[in-house]
Formats: structure tokens, C-alpha cells, sequence
């Protein structure tokens, strides 16, 4: 069956800016504002973290304030990246429907639509659980996304053109994601339609490549569009009010600092709890905070988990986070729900 989808393009924006309207179109789409949607997003130079990520621990600030690159936290999950005006943005909004499954399923289809569409731009593009698009082996495009109700947003990434200099002086790469594939950097673990094509494609080339294999691979018959006005205020609005500020960047920074903190992680590493406990044995939960590579709908998860958390026995940790999970409506691309627990407990074992 078909399904018409509109299409849009945004234009440069600062990355805040960029994020802002990502949760103006989420927004929208949730009060019928808005129909299903497809939209292209250029950035310029900034480095954003996942929305459950330590701001200092996945960046370099320093080094993003002395070469002018902004910093940004997003509405989804997942790990940190650097974007500037080489690389391509994509969004997908829409009712879950539109695409049919959970969010494992989903992310199976739409890279697999995206990596078609890349594919007829000749190159070999692939996609390789739990999230990426890769070409023999390299990264060229990334992905995430989450529902909101019955909207699904789904965002990735197209490397065009790549600043490997830049990208490392401002992301710092956790260890265990280099040691896994034995890479003495990030670099060499992605690549660009650049040195694949041996030319640099134009945005429409790339845009027209990706809406193809969308079309073939899910049915959508596109329909271009512009902006909507309503959109645009209330993403003016977000972005005045949280989603560009500092606060709301640094929202999770340094926990590990705070007075009598723990910290531990799950077996992976791509998960840390930080924990402060109370009571007279000091065996209940006063804090926990959950950082890490995340990709969990809907986006509150988390923060619900650790409210969730909060006044529990140690010795009950495991119990309380299994009952949490059998009774939300969750869906997690990378992780289950014992990890969770194994974190605090190894915080505090």
C-alpha cells in the first residue's frame, strides 16, 4: 500500500536549533498538526551528545569551544557524534504504523531502506545491527530513533564528505568501542561517499538517493512540501526555552562528581550507573543515574526507571528494575533490562 509522505528540507541550522525542530515536528505530529513526514536537516559545526550521555565524559569542551564547534544534546539516544556542513541529516515522522513493528524491526527496515537508496549511488551499502549503515565494514551512516505514543521518530546520518582531524579533537571515543574492533581511532571505523565515489555528491544527489530507496523499500510516495509555519514557532519556542540552552546541554554532566557517589557498568560498558545511597546500614537507594550509548522508547524510560529506583533496598535492585520493565511499555535496541540492575550493583558491590 502507498503512503504518502511529505517532504521537507530545513536548511542550515546550528545543531540546537536543528534539535529543536526535531521535537517541534515530533510535537506537532503527536496533536495531529502535522501528517507523516520526511525531513532534511544541514548543520553547522557542532559536536552533539545521546539524550542519557555525560556531557564531559563523550566530549572534548575545551577543544569544541577553541574550534567554535556548539554543543547539543538530542532528544534520542544512542552515542555522541560530530556533525558540520559535510555530512547529511535525515528524519523520519510518522505513525508507528507507517512502518510496523517494534523498534528493532522498525530500525531493520528503515536502514535497509536507507542503504538501498545509498546503493544506487554505487557503492555497497549495507545494514549492520544494531544500527548502522556500513560499507565494507565502515561506518557511513548512523541512526536512532524513538516513539512518542504512536509517532515514531526515526533520524540518521549521511557522512558526505568528512573532518576526521575535527571530529577526533572534539569526541571523546570510549575505549571499549575501539578495543572491540582493534581501531586505533575512530577515523578508521567510518568513511565517506567522498572516498567512496572518488567525488564529493551533491546534497540533492544524496537526498534523491535515500527518498529511492525509501520509496522502493517501504512504499512512500513522497510529496514535497515546505516548512510548516507552526512548526517553526514552536520550535523557536523549545529552543528559547530548553533545547538551546546550556542548562538543558548540560543537563547530565559529571555526575560522578556529586558527594558520595558510586559508579558502576554493565558487562558492555556502554551503560554506567551512578549511585548514592542512604539509610542507617546505608543499603537503600537515595540516587541513581543511568548514562550511556542508549536507545530506549519512549524517551522517558529512563528517567522513570531511576525515579522508580529511588528509596529501594540493594538486595531488592534486580527484583524492582525486572517488575519496572514487565510493566512498561518499553522497547531498547541495545540493551536488556538486567543490565540495568548489573550496573548498580556494580556500583556498589
Amino acid at each position: 500500500m502507498t503512503k504518502n509522505i511529505y517532504v521537507i528540507d530545513t536548511g542550515l541550522r546550528t545543531g540546537r536549533e536543528n534539535i529543536a525542530h526535531d521535537q517541534a515536528m515530533i510535537d506537532a505530529h503527536v496533536d495531529g498538526v502535522i501528517g507523516d513526514s520526511f525531513k532534511f536537516i544541514h548543520f553547522k559545526p557542532c559536536a552533539l551528545v545521546g539524550r542519557h550521555q555525560d556531557l564531559s565524559q563523550e566530549l572534548k569542551l575545551e577543544e569544541c569551544a577553541r574550534l567554535g564547534v556548539q554543543t547539543v544534546r538530542r532528544v534520542t539516544g544512542g552515542g555522541a557524534i560530530y556533525f558540520d556542513e559535510g555530512q547529511l541529516g535525515w528524519a523520519l515522522i510518522c505513525d508507528r504504523r507507517t512502518v510496523g513493528g517494534d523498534l528493532s524491526k522498525i530500525t531493520a527496515k528503515i536502514c535497509t531502506a536507507a542503504a538501498l537508496g545509498l546503493s544506487t549511488l554505487g557503492i555497497d551499502a549495507q545494514f549492520r545491527p544494531r544500527n548502522d549503515i556500513e560499507v565494507d565494514g565502515q561506518k557511513i551512516s548512523g541512526t536512532g530513533g524513538f516513539f512518542d505514543g504512536n509517532t515514531l521518530m526515526f533520524q540518521g546520518t549521511v557522512l558526505i564528505d568528512l573532518d576526521p582531524a575535527t571530529m577526533m579533537a572534539v569526541l571523546n571515543v570510549p575505549a571499549h568501542k575501539l578495543e572491540k574492533r582493534e581501531l586505533a581511532n575512530a577515523a578508521q571505523r567510518v568513511t565517506c561517499l567522498k572516498a567512496l565515489m572518488g567525488r564529493v555528491p551533491s546534497k540533492d544527489e544524496v537526498q534523491n538517493a535515500l527518498l529511492i530507496g525509501f520509496a522502493e523499500h517501504l512504499g512512500f510516495d513522497f510529496r514535497f512540501a515546505t516548512p510548516d509555519e507552526r512548526v517553526e514557532d514552536l520550535a523557536k519556542e523549545l529552543y528559547d526555552e530548553e533545547i538551546g540552552t546550556d542548562e538543558f546541554v548540560a543537563d547530565i554532566n559529571e555526575p560522578g562528581r556529586m558527594r558520595d557517589v558510586l559508579s558502576g557498568t554493565n558487562a558492555k560498558g556502554n551503560l554506567t550507573a551512578y549511585v548514592r545511597l542512604e539509610g542507617a546500614k546505608n543499603d537503600r537507594i537515595r540516587e541513581v543515574i543511568f548514562t550511556g550509548d542508549v536507545f530506549v522508547t519512549p524517551p522517558r524510560t529512563i528517567m522513570d526507571l531511576e525515579a522508580h529506583l529511588r528509596g529501594k533496598k540493594l538486595g531488592d535492585v534486580a527484583v524492582e528494575v525486572a517488575k519496572f520493565f514487565k510493566q512498561a511499555d518499553v522497547g531498547m535496541v541495545s540493551l536488556q533490562a538486567s543490565e540495568f540492575s548489573d550496573a548498580v550493583m556494580g556500583a556498589v558491590g
